[in-house]
């Protein structure tokens, strides 16, 4: 019994690292993303599809290698809702938030819409349980709210940001954090039944279906569609294999041995990790209340599923 429970604990603490390791691969793709807008003028939705295509080659191509393929086309034959339910939400959320980047930087966008993720996923919960949060879960919730106030109000000021509407990009950072609490409910469901890397990339395919329109697009409306540049080029495939492809598959993997609040870990650790890269290598600068708005929204993170 003692050897089951030790080997349960380990196997628990790998998911968790496995976790926060996709987490710290995430936080770095805005930064990417400011970096190919700027040097390339790669829109968000382009560069969110290029991200996800090379994803999806990377994965099919590990299946291969590794004799999982079987294993894919079974997940997919099984649980073809969920499985493109899962990478239709990851896309969405992927393009929101990179919009949400270029128009009110990486700092501001990081912060509200992972930060809003998991305290939307926890109304989630009560609501489907039809259970009232305890006056412990209202306080936290009450100081989520009101970091995310603190942010939007000083939003644009005092860091320099790629657009010029940082309401707007408040709006889109909003709708990713709504969309990434939704996909991550139902990722964590699907990952207790199926191969985390079949899952990966079932969802993945399914994302680079969904966003290789928004290629179309971008070609047809004259804009640029794919950097010359070897490092840009370079950066664009840390972004799809790196962020996107080894990255998820860390979460659905930890998913299979922690709990659901790992997927709140990981939305800890991506804001930390993109709030800093931004201020070391952007410069972006944050006042006073949107730093206390930003400390709020994590401090809330952390005691909604404190143990």
């Amino acid at each position: 019994m003692a050897t089951r429970t030790g080997s349960t604990h380990r196997s628990a603490r790998i998911g968790l690292l496995q976790v926060c390791a996709a987490g710290v691969l995430w936080g770095t793709g805005g930064l990417v993303v400011t970096v190919l807008h700027s040097r390339d003028g790669l829109g968000a939705m382009t560069v969110s599809a290029w991200r996800t295509a090379l994803a999806a080659i990377a994965l099919v191509a590990f299946a291969v290698v590794t004799r999982r393929s079987g294993v894919v086309l079974a997940t997919m034959r099984t649980h073809p809702v969920l499985a493109v339910l899962v990478g239709c939400g990851t896309a969405l959320y992927q393009g929101l938030y990179f919009g949400s980047v270029l128009l009110v930087g990486v700092s501001v966008a990081t912060v509200v819409s992972l930060g809003l993720a998991p305290i939307l996923a926890a109304v989630w919960e009560h609501a489907a349980a039809r259970s009232r949060p305890s006056m412990r879960e209202a306080g936290v919730l009450a100081a989520a709210l009101a970091g995310l106030v603190l942010i939007s109000a000083t939003a644009g000021h005092g860091s320099p940001t790629p657009g010029n509407r940082p309401g707007l990009g408040l709006v889109l950072a909003v709708a990713s954090g709504a969309t990434y609490a939704a996909t991550t409910v139902l990722g964590h469901t699907l990952a207790q039944r199926v191969d985390s890397v079949a899952l990966t990339t079932c969802a993945t395919a399914a994302g680079a279906l969904a966003l290789l329109p928004f290629l179309a697009t971008a070609a047809t409306a004259g804009q640029p569609v794919l950097p010359t540049d070897p490092a840009s080029l370079a950066l664009l495939g840390y972004l799809g294999v790196a962020t996107m492809a080894l990255a998820y598959g860390l979460l659905y993997a930890g998913l299979r041995t922690t709990s659901g609040s790992a997927a709140t870990v990981a939305t800890l650790v991506e804001p930390l990790s993109a709030v800093l890269l931004a201020a070391l290598l952007l410069g972006e600068r944050l006042t006073a209340p949107a730093l206390l708005g930003g400390a709020l929204i994590l401090a809330a993170v952390v005691a909604l599923h404190r143990r």
